[in-house]
Order: C-alpha cells, then structure tokens, then sequence
C-alpha cells in the first residue's frame, strides 16, 4: 500500500518486475490509423460533449534496484503510451481509470486479477487545441482547452497477473532513460520522472535466486547485461487462456531479449 512516509512524502513499494507474470488477450484495435484521423475524432467528440477528460496509469516494476515505467507499445512501432484513455461523461477519474486498466492489463480470467490500488495524482496536463501538444498548464490565452489528462500512480501489489491485448507490447522503461528525453518519448512521459521525485519511491530487493518463480539468469541469459546498458525491457506475452487452463508455468511471465530505444509520438 501506499502510505506517508512521515517525513512528507507518499511512499510507495516498487516490487521487482521478476515477481509479476505476463499474457496475452484478443487485440484491441486502434480506432484511428493516422494523426489526422484521431484529431479529426477528438473534435467531434468535443463539439457533442464538451471537453474531453483522460486519465493515464504510472506503474513502476523494479528492475536492478531502479524504477522501471510500464508502456504500451503498438504494434512493432515507435509509438509508446502509458495504459489508460478517455472517461465517460461524469465518469469519476478513479473509476475510469480502472476500467481502462482492466481493458490494456488485467487478465481475462477472473481468478488471476488483482484489484487496482489507485494512488494520488502527481501531474495535470492540457491539450489547447486540436493537436497533439499538451502543457502542464493552461495557457493564459486559452479559456476552453481541448482536452485535461490526468496522471495517478497505481500501487502494484507484491505479484500479479497481467493480460496484455496482441495488438501491444508491454515494455518497461527505466526511469533515467525518461528523463529529459523529449525527442524519443515527449513531453508528459519525458516528465514522469520529475512527478515522481516528490514521492519516496522504495526498490524491494528480489529474494536470493532459486527462491521465486521467476529465474532472472535463465530468462535474460547472456543478454542480461545488455539489457541493462541498453534500458527498456520488453515483457513476454503468451495466450491468457493458457493460463486460465492452470499452463501458465513460466511461459506466462518473463523477460525478452534486448529492446532498444525507440522514440515516441504524444497523443
């Protein structure tokens, strides 16, 4: 659980990314297939009902004793997201929320979910106009933005399941790769890791080898240092029926090779 640290922060625990296990459910197919098309979407969608509402998840796995990002990577493109997405008209952000996480990450099956520990939101952020430019605050010329996302932290408990749509990968970005690195990933995921400095944030130690489920050193083998130098992790997906018919063993979790740097479009 989240909780004060007494020493005016928020603490949360950031369990190691070998604890959790990962599937795959049916694709989720992108509504658009262009920029212009989502914008021209989003428009509509603003003339019928008004400004638009989004909420987006930050959840943190531990990875060598440093934070690591879970992003949503369409397809085999460049483009990264964080899970979440649009709230209904007088949808309450936290609810919304959950429903968008159960939709990108939770299992199919109902004996594998977990339920989602929401935590405080620690960014804000404004779509002006219909582009793709978001500002962490409302310029001073704008009197109806387009759209206001919000960013909350969601507490991981110490292991799950995840059910992850065909249609993405699940990647985990280290935080000092983030930083600063507009360029590749934009400007709300390049500042994720400034939200976050306010936050007492705690790497739990894995267990000595041999004692989880997980293995590390046979999942990563010889790429295992590489994948340090290099950052991201990409998360193995397997059918989640399997693991629904008790197979889930060590195909429904994982670690794979490297996953290099790749740049990333806001939207």
């Amino acid at each position: 659980m989240h909780k004060p640290s007494g020493l005016g922060q928020t603490a949360y625990s950031i369990f190691p990314v070998t604890n959790y296990k990962f599937g795959a459910k049916p694709p989720k197919l992108e509504k658009d297939n262009a920029t212009h098309e989502r914008l021209a979407r989003i428009k509509a969608k603003y003339d019928a009902e008004g400004m638009r509402r989004s909420v987006d998840a930050i959840i943190l796995v531990a990875q060598h004793s440093h934070p690591h990002l879970l992003l949503l990577q369409v397809g085999q493109s460049h483009f990264f997201r964080l899970p979440g997405g649009k709230l209904k008209p007088d949808e309450d952000e936290v609810s919304g929320l959950k429903r968008k996480l159960d939709i990108y990450l939770a299992p199919e099956s109902e004996m594998l979910k977990s339920p989602w520990d929401i935590g405080e939101c620690v960014g804000s952020w404004v779509r002006p106009n219909f582009d793709t430019v978001f500002y962490p605050y409302t310029p001073p010329h704008i009197t109806k933005p387009k759209e206001v996302k919000k960013l909350y932290v969601v507490q991981l408990p110490e292991n799950t399941y995840f059910g992850v749509p065909k249609s993405y990968n699940l990647v985990a970005v280290p935080l000092f790769e983030l930083y600063d690195n507009f360029t590749r990933y934009g400007p709300v995921i390049a500042s994720i890791p400034i939200m976050l400095s306010r936050l007492r944030l705690n790497c739990v130690a894995p267990p000595p080898t041999g004692t989880t489920d997980l293995d590390l050193a046979a999942l990563a083998g010889a790429n295992q240092q590489q994948q340090q130098q290099q950052g991201a992790l990409q998360l193995v997906k397997v059918d989640s029926s399997q693991a629904a018919a008790g197979q889930f063993g060590e195909e429904y979790e994982g670690i794979a090779g490297d996953h290099s740097r790749r740049a990333s479009v806001v939207m």
